[in-house]
């Protein structure tokens, strides 16, 4: 009985060694191996997509966990050092944003350097009205611009809405340190023109969005 009682207790604390062994579970390196080990480069595709910047690497080690508000502020602060602002209006072409957001082409390894991208940002926020399918992780932005209304569309520099948008696409993380969001102006996603006319999109009262 005694040595039925011992083997017991043995087997318990083995059970739980391998359950704190499992809990812990691989290192950041080891995960960061692996995937670069699995992962060909391809066309567009290149392995440097695999590294982190300073702020995925912080939201990646807070997963899960509020960032502390000083790396946070710190995080979103250059974030918004970073956005870039190009001189006169903002507000380019509706009807080309529209086939912008609903495009989800871009930077796969199948495209080419001249493949324009697309915004795919239907694939998280409902739009315009009429659209029947769109994701939900996004806020809706239908009436945005309706909403919160534009002063001087063409001051892009003084106007506070057209600011805040062009930073909110342009890089996302200045208002969200870890927001889901694609970076389209700092990564590159989309083109100049693009932006604008994404903004066009979002801010033109003649845009279905704000109708």
């Amino acid at each position: 009985m005694k040595f039925s009682k011992t083997i017991l207790s043995l087997t318990g604390l083995v059970v739980l060694a391998g359950c704190a062994s499992f809990a812990t579970g691989p290192s950041s390196a080891e995960i960061e191996a692996l995937l670069k080990s699995s992962f060909d480069e391809r066309g567009l595709a290149k392995l440097d997509r695999l590294d982190q910047s300073a702020l995925q690497r912080a939201c990646s080690d807070y997963a899960g966990k509020e960032l502390p508000k000083g790396l946070r502020e710190k995080l979103e602060k250059a974030a918004i050092d970073g956005v870039k602002t190009p001189a006169g209006s903002l507000l380019g072409n509706w009807q080309n944003g529209e086939r912008i957001a609903q495009n989800g082409r871009g930077l796969q390894f199948t495209d080419t350097p001249e493949t324009v991208a697309g915004g795919n940002c239907y694939a998280c926020h409902q739009i315009r009205k009429d659209e029947l399918s769109y994701g939900n992780i996004g806020p809706s932005l239908y009436n945005y611009g309706k909403l919160r209304g534009v002063s001087d569309p063409s001051s892009p520099n003084s106007d506070p809405i057209i600011k805040y948008t062009w930073a909110k696409i342009w890089n996302s993380h200045a208002f969200n340190a870890c927001s889901q969001m694609p970076r389209y102006g700092d990564a590159a996603i989309l083109n100049e023109q693009g932006l604008k006319d994404v903004m066009a999109l979002l801010l033109d009262p003649r845009s279905p969005v704000n109708q």
